[in-house]
């Protein structure tokens, strides 16, 4: 990927490569990569302290706790002894990571001396991402000076690494804004953009029957011009009027035409189909309507075809429809297509010669 950036002291600006880790490669084993898929990743490490408590604190003061990852410090608000309740969250990028070891001090109220610490192996922290379930905060010992944790009391603390799309990510202390005063962090929000999966929507409008033209007297005057205008969002596509046929009853108009959508999970629109009568150059009439659900549609994952179907037509022109349940008409319209999710396959979003992504959409395959 290129951009443009400013480069050395310079005002010049020049072409710089940047390569960002995209979530969900194919050689990529990282577990956040594989649950929420992200254009670019940026892994964390989040620690939350949540409470203390069995303090060797004389009178009952104020305690405050602090976390050290080499020569990154965050300090835990004062918060008194006898109902330590912290709950505060602290990230550190992982580019900021120097030690393989991560420290959380208890101390009393301006005093130098700790009255214990808690210490985690890096190597052996977790990762996370949404949708993944958070990790739930367990107690530890606190350790004295001579590594004695029989005395100094406990720290509920939970440990985990994690991406900017972290649900703790908005109202975490960030190491790399630490200017910041602590009310303020509420502020430093995350820039999430995902990689959204995306599907072909493939429609085939193949035939009609029984349609009712809204103008009386109308098959006598002329041969009805039908075609179809099939909608998904703001995609938009129609067919071409459907060809007279010896063969055909004028109201059995026939199409047999392709159209192709792209849609994207989650599927919570609706595929619009709209038969349309050209009664003269722009004037269009509508004579039938078909609303289906893209959740409900079926999907396949190879060239295999799915079986079309035929779906009744909500029309209000005709005398025998019946409104509330278009299936118990006793005469009515009918439409003949065939849809189907392709997910067999990638949805082509980049330039083809630099396209990061070529796996299919379906993660059986």
């Amino acid at each position: 990927m290129m951009g443009i950036y400013p480069h050395g002291s310079s005002n010049e600006y020049s072409l710089k490569e940047t390569s960002p880790q995209l979530g969900g490669g194919p050689q990529s084993k990282d577990k956040t990569s594989s649950t929420y898929d992200l254009v670019e990743q940026m892994q964390y490490l989040y620690v939350r302290v949540v409470k203390a408590k069995e303090l060797s604190v004389f009178g009952g003061g104020e305690v405050v706790a602090e976390v050290m990852l080499g020569n990154y410090k965050g300090v835990i608000k004062r918060v008194s002894s006898n109902h330590a309740e912290f709950d505060q969250v602290f990230t550190f990028s992982k580019d900021c990571v120097q030690l393989s070891m991560v420290e959380i001090f208890v101390k009393e109220r301006d005093k130098d001396d700790n009255l214990g610490r808690v210490w985690f192996d890096l190597s052996e922290v977790l990762k996370r991402a949404p949708p993944d379930s958070q990790l739930s905060p367990r107690w530890y010992r606190i350790e004295d000076k001579r590594g004695d944790k029989s005395k100094a009391g406990k720290v509920m603390v939970s440990i985990w690494f994690g991406t900017h799309a972290d649900e703790a990510f908005a109202e975490a202390w960030h190491s790399k804004a630490a200017y910041f005063h602590l009310d303020g962090f509420c502020f430093v929000t995350s820039k999430v953009y995902h990689s959204p999966r995306q599907l072909y929507l493939r429609v085939s409008v193949i035939e009609a029957q029984d349609m009712v033209l809204g103008e009386k007297g109308s098959y006598t005057m002329r041969y009805p011009e039908f075609y179809v205008k099939v909608q998904v969002g703001n995609q938009l596509l129609r067919t071409k009027v459907s060809v007279a046929s010896a063969n055909r009853v004028v109201n059995n108009p026939f199409w047999n035409k392709d159209l192709i959508f792209i849609v994207h999970k989650p599927l919570e629109d609706y595929l619009l189909l709209s038969i349309e009568d050209r009664i003269m150059p722009g004037r269009e009439e509508v004579v039938g309507r078909l609303l289906i659900p893209l959740a409900t549609i079926e999907r396949r994952w190879d060239d295999t075809l799915v079986p079309s179907r035929w779906f009744h037509i909500d029309n209000h022109n005709n005398p025998f429809s019946n409104q509330s349940d278009p299936s118990k008409t006793r005469f009515g319209s009918r439409e003949h297509i065939r849809d189907s999710l392709d997910g067999g396959y990638h949805v082509l979003d980049e330039a083809i010669k630099y396209s990061s992504d070529l796996r299919p959409t379906a993660k059986q395959l």
